[in-house]
C-alpha cells in the first residue's frame, strides 16, 4: 500500500548511520563441520542449523524463513533470515548482521519483509536490500500488521507489581521481593513484568506508540509461559481483533487453565469474550482439590469454555473465527479440538470430535469452508482436513511430525515443518489430496544435508505388543548406527516426560536417539498409558495414577523386548527419562527387581508432598494427584499418588543413578533432583549430581548442551559397557 511505502522512504531519514553499520559481519552462521567419523557426537547435533517460522509469500513463489545457528565455543547463538523459492530454488540468506534477526512477515503485499532486530520493526525489500528502521523504541517483542497495512500489533513487556510488590524508591540495590500472592514466577522467571499488545498507526512519519489494548487490565497477551503472536489475530477486513488472554491473577491464576479469545473493536475499544455468555460469573472453586468433579467443570458449564482456548485465526470470508480449545479447567493435558464460531450467530461448532486426538496446529482454506489440522496417531504427527460439519480425512500417513502448518497463500499448497526421529526440520510444500496416498510431499529445504550426509543414522522399527490388561500398546525400537544382527547391545528404556506428551517422530538436540544409536544403544520408547493418539481413555488413564498402569507399561515394553528381540543384552539395561520421565525413573528405582543396571533422571519429581507445593502452576498438580497432601478427605486417588511417591522408597534402591537438575526450573525444583542424589548418596549407592545454576526446565546454552551429552554417555558408558 502507499503509505507502506512512504513510510519506508521516511524510516530510511530517521536511522542512524551507526545503526546500520553496527550490523556488519556475522559472527556465528552455518557450521560447515566435517567429521571425523560417520557416527553422532554431541559436537555435530549443536552444529546444526534448527529452521523456525516459515512463511509464504502472498503469490506463494517464495518462503522466508528463520534459522537458529550455534556456537558452542562462543556459547552463543544467532537467528538468521532466509529466503528461497517455493520450488526449492535460490536458497540464500537474508541477515546480514551480527544480531539476531527474527519473525519475519510478508508486508505491501509480497514486495517487501517486515522482521525483528534489536527490538524494533524493520523492513527490506524480498532481496534483501534497502533494508529501513520502522520504529526506535527497542522494547518490541512481537507485533504483527493489519490486512490493509495502516496498522500493526506491538506487543511489549510492561511493569507487573500486582504480586511482587515494587520496592521503595530510596531502596535501589535493595534485592528483596515481597510477595503476595500466588503465580510470582513462571517456568523459569520471577513474574516482574507482563506482556500487552498495543495497536499502533502505520502513518507516512513513523509506526505510533499504540493504544494498549488490555490498558488498566493486569493479565498478560500473549500467555505465559510460551506463547507467541498465533495467540493474536487480525479480522480480514482490518477492523477487529481477536486475542488469547486468562483474565485471572494471584491464586485464580496459578489453579486455572480458564482462557478465553476475546474480540477487540478496534475503532471503538469494545471488547467481547467470544467464549463465555454475556453477564458470565466466574464459578467458585476449592483451590486445593481437583476441578474434575466440581461444578466449574459441569456439563452446564462446559458451554462456557472453562478451559485453555487459545490460537484465534479469521476465516478468509471473515464470517468465522477458529481456535484450539480444551473443555475442562485445571487440565492442561485435555484433547485439544478446533472450535469455530460464527461472528453472526455466536453459534460455536467443534469441528474434530471425530479425531480422538489433539489439534496441535491448524490453518484455513481460502474457500473458508475447509480447515488443515496436525495431530498425533500411533506416534506420527501427520495431517488431517476438517469441513464446517466435522467430516475429519487424513492427508498424511508418514512417520513423521509435521510440526507446523499454513496455507502456501495460492490456496492450492500447504507450508510445513517436517522431522522425524532420522531427520532433523526442514520445509516442505503439500499439495493435499483427499486420498492420502495421493497427497504430495516435497522438501524445499536442505538445511543440514551437508552433516547429515556424513552421518550413520540407526534403523527405527515399530513394534506392539500386550500391555498387563490386555491392551495394545505400540513402542518405537532404534537399533544401534553400526548395527550387527549377531551382537547382543545394552538397551535403554526411554520414558516420555508431560506426563501427556507423545512418544512420535521427534527430532531433539538433548533427547535424540540417534545420538544414543551413535553411541552404540538400542533404545525401546514406548507410548504408554497417558499419550495421545491413541483415543482419549488411553490418554487420560495416567491422571490420579502415575504410579499405577503406566508404570507397568513401561516394564511391558522392555520385558517384550529383552525377552523377543535377539540383539537387547538383558543383562545391560538402563532406564532415562526427564520430567515425568524423571519421575519414571525415581519411582522404577524403587520398582524395578533388578532389570537396570543403572538410571539416569532429568528434572524430575521426587517428592510428591514437596513437589505440591513447589510448582508454580498449581492447576497441574491438583488436577494430577487429585488433592493437596494436607486434606483430611483425600479421594483414593491422591492417597494412592503420595504414598506412591518415589522418596517413600530409596530404602529399595540399589542401582547407580545420575540426577541432572536445573536451577531456574520453577516448574519441577531443582530440591527434587538434590533431594534424590543425596538420599542416594546417604544409601550409600553410585550417584552423581549434574546441576545447572543458568537453565531451566531445558538445558538451552551450547557449552551446557555438550556437557550434559558427555555427562549422560559417560555414565551410561560406566554401568552398560
Amino acid at each position: 500500500m502507499r503509505v507502506f511505502a512512504t513510510l519506508f522512504a521516511a524510516a530510511v531519514l530517521m536511522v542512524p548511520a551507526g545503526n546500520l553499520k553496527a550490523q556488519d559481519a556475522v559472527n556465528i552462521g552455518k557450521n560447515n563441520i566435517t567429521l571425523k567419523s560417520d557416527l553422532m557426537t554431541p559436537e555435530a547435533l549443536w552444529a546444526m542449523g534448527r529452521i523456525g517460522a516459515a512463511e509464504a509469500s502472498p503469490n506463494g513463489k517464495k518462503i522466508v524463513y528463520q534459522v537458529g545457528y550455534y556456537s558452542v565455543a562462543e556459547n552463543k547463538s544467532h537467528q538468521v533470515l532466509c529466503l528461497i523459492d517455493a520450488n526449492g530454488k535460490n536458497n540464500r540468506q537474508l541477515t546480514t548482521g551480527s544480531g539476531n534477526e527474527t519473525d519475519a512477515s510478508w508486508i505491501e503485499n509480497g514486495k517487501r519483509i517486515a522482521f525483528l532486530a534489536g527490538g524494533n520493526i524493520w523492513a527490506m525489500n524480498a532481496d534483501g536490500t534497502a533494508r529501513v528502521q520502522l520504529t526506535t523504541t527497542g522494547d518490541i517483542e512481537g507485533y504483527k500488521f493489519s490486512p490493509d497495512g495502516k496498522k500493526v500489533i506491538l506487543v511489549k513487556s510492561m511493569p507487573f507489581n500486582e504480586i511482587i510488590k515494587k520496592n521503595p524508591d530510596d531502596l535501589p540495590k535493595a534485592s528483596g521481593r515481597r510477595v503476595t500472592d500466588l503465580m510470582y514466577r513462571h517456568w523459569d522467571h520471577y513474574v516482574e513484568s507482563i506482556q500487552h499488545p498495543y495497536v499502533a498507526d502505520v502513518t507516512e512519519n513513523g509506526i505510533t506508540g499504540g493504544a494498549d489494548i488490555l490498558n488498566g487490565e493486569p493479565f498478560e497477551c500473549p500467555m505465559e509461559p510460551f506463547g507467541g503472536m498465533e495467540q493474536i489475530a487480525w479480522s480480514v477486513d482490518s477492523k477487529s481483533i481477536a486475542y488469547t488472554c486468562r483474565k485471572k491473577t494471584g491464586r485464580d491464576y496459578a489453579i486455572s487453565t480458564d482462557s478465553d479469545i476475546y474480540l477487540y473493536n478496534v475503532e471503538t475499544g469494545a471488547t467481547k469474550n467470544l467464549c463465555k455468555e454475556d453477564g458470565y460469573e466466574p464459578v467458585v472453586v476449592d483451590a486445593t482439590k481437583t476441578m474434575k468433579a466440581q461444578r466449574v467443570n459441569s456439563e452446564e458449564n462446559l458451554k462456557n469454555n472453562p478451559g485453555y482456548d487459545t490460537n484465534p485465526q479469521f476465516s478468509p470470508d471473515g464470517k468465522y473465527v477458529a481456535w484450539q480449545s480444551m473443555a475442562r479447567d485445571g487440565y492442561e493435558a485435555d484433547r485439544n479440538r478446533l472450535c469455530v464460531y460464527e461472528l453472526t450467530t455466536g453459534e460455536k461448532t467443534y469441528v474434530t470430535e471425530s479425531f480422538d486426538s489433539n489439534v496441535d496446529a491448524f490453518c484455513w482454506n481460502k474457500d473458508s469452508k475447509t480447515l488443515y489440522f496436525t495431530g498425533v496417531w500411533h506416534g506420527c504427527v501427520n495431517i488431517y482436513q476438517t469441513g464446517l460439519n466435522g467430516e475429519v480425512s487424513q492427508l498424511t500417513n508418514d512417520w513423521a511430525d509435521v510440526v507446523s502448518l499454513s496455507m502456501a497463500n495460492d490456496g492450492d499448497r500447504l507450508l510445513a515443518l517436517r522431522q522425524s526421529l532420522s531427520a532433523p526440520t526442514d520445509i516442505y510444500i503439500v499439495n493435499p489430496h483427499k486420498e492420502k496416498k495421493k497427497t504430495e510431499i516435497r522438501r524445499i529445504t536442505f538445511e543440514n544435508k551437508h552433516i547429515t550426509e556424513q552421518l550413520a543414522f540407526g534403523k527405527v522399527q515399530q513394534r506392539w505388543t500386550k500391555t498387563t490388561d490386555g491392551k495394545d500398546m505400540l513402542y518405537w525400537i532404534v537399533l544401534p548406527a553400526d548395527f550387527d544382527p549377531s551382537k547382543k547391545y545394552p538397551t535403554l528404556l526411554f520414558c516420555e516426560g508431560g506426563p501427556q506428551s507423545p512418544v512420535s517422530q521427534f527430532w531433539g538436540y538433548r533427547w535424540n536417539f540417534q545420538i544414543m544409536a551413535a553411541n552404540g544403544y538400542v533404545i525401546i520408547a514406548p507410548n504408554r498409558r497417558g499419550l495421545p493418539g491413541f483415543g482419549s481413555e488411553w490418554n487420560e488413564q495416567i491422571s490420579g495414577d502415575w504410579t499405577g498402569q503406566c508404570m507397568s507399561d513401561y516394564l511391558s515394553a522392555i520385558d517384550d523386548a529383552a525377552a523377543n528381540l535377539p540383539f537387547v543384552d538383558k543383562g545391560r539395561m538402563g532406564a532415562v527419562g526427564a520430567s515425568f520421565g524423571g519421575f519414571s525413573v525415581y519411582y522404577l528405582a524403587g520398582h524395578h527387581d533388578k532389570r537396570f543396571k543403572c538410571f539416569i533422571s532429568h528434572d524430575g519429581a521426587f517428592n510428591l508432598e514437596s513437589m505440591y507445593t513447589d510448582t508454580e502452576e498449581a492447576w497441574f498438580s491438583n488436577w494430577e494427584y487429585e488433592d493437596a497432601f494436607w486434606n483430611k478427605t483425600l479421594t483414593d486417588a491422591a492417597r494412592r499418588t503420595y504414598e506412591n511417591s518415589p522418596h517413600k522408597f530409596v530404602d529399595k534402591w540399589d542401582t547407580p543413578i545420575l540426577c541432572i537438575h536445573g536451577e531456574l526450573d520453577y516448574r519441577i525444583n531443582y530440591n527434587q533432583g538434590m533431594g534424590a542424589f543425596n538420599a542416594a548418596r546417604m544409601r550409600g549407592i553410585p550417584a552423581e549430581l549434574l546441576i545447572f545454576p543458568d537453565e531451566n526446565h531445558w538445558v538451552l546454552k551450547p557449552q551446557n548442551g555438550v556437557l550434559w551429552q558427555r555427562t549422560f554417555f559417560n555414565w551410561l558408558d560406566r554401568w552398560l559397557k
